[in-house]
């Protein structure tokens, strides 16, 4: 009976070692989902903007009859989200501004409310723009500024991508306004004009996003 009585005891304190060991695993396996969790929906990584592509295949200055600029302009713009569990969609339609010398001539629309942008994933917006007399208010600084990069056929051209978005899990909505500022050569009838990627300069966001 005694050897008997041993061997339970022994059999008792192996079980009591393995439901030790599954507890400390099935601990470790929750505080390592809480820090996965954490790590994914606690902080918002930015959205990164870049110009990849851009052609300007006229500029010209009219009046009909205030300033206004005959222009075209085709521009490639990527919209990575960064952020691997995180996905986003659009609160407000995202948008393009362009101004010349600090003055807007136009404004075009990427994407629309209610679209959305997955986890990791980059989108391209290919845009064709132009008008033959869109507004711009460049006053005598910015005509002289214009007749200079005229002369040289290099124009400065900024673009705004502006919008409101909201992130998977996250009841704030995050304003996005990125500056893309662009150097175009202008480029003639059948000419190809090589042109280098332009990352974008986010504003400052609050603390939230």
């Amino acid at each position: 009976m005694g050897e008997c009585d041993e061997c339970c005891d022994n059999c008792g304190c192996r079980w009591k070692d393995v439901w030790r060991l599954l507890l400390c695993l099935a601990v470790l396996i929750i505080v390592a989902l809480i820090v996965v969790l954490i790590v994914a929906f606690a902080f918002v990584r930015q959205v990164v903007v870049t110009v990849d592509d851009a052609s300007l295949s006229r500029l010209a200055l009219v009046s009909t009859p205030a300033t206004a600029f005959a222009y075209n302009l085709t521009l490639t713009l990527a919209v990575r989200n960064p952020n691997w569990a995180m996905s986003f969609k659009n609160t407000e339609p995202l948008e393009a501004a362009y101004s010349f010398d600090g003055r807007p001539f136009d404004r075009v629309r990427l994407a629309g409310e209610g679209d959305t942008h997955g986890a990791k994933k980059t989108v391209l917006y290919r845009v064709t723009s132009g008008s033959d007399d869109a507004f711009v208010a460049l006053g005598s600084a910015g005509e002289a500024e214009f007749k200079k990069e005229n002369a040289t056929g290099v124009f400065e051209v900024e673009v705004v991508v502006s919008g409101e978005v909201k992130y998977t899990a996250r009841l704030s909505k995050c304003k996005i306004e990125a500056k893309c500022p662009l150097k175009l050569q202008l480029a003639l009838s059948g000419e190809t004009v090589v042109f280098q990627q332009v990352k974008c300069k986010l504003a400052k966001t609050d603390k939230n996003c």
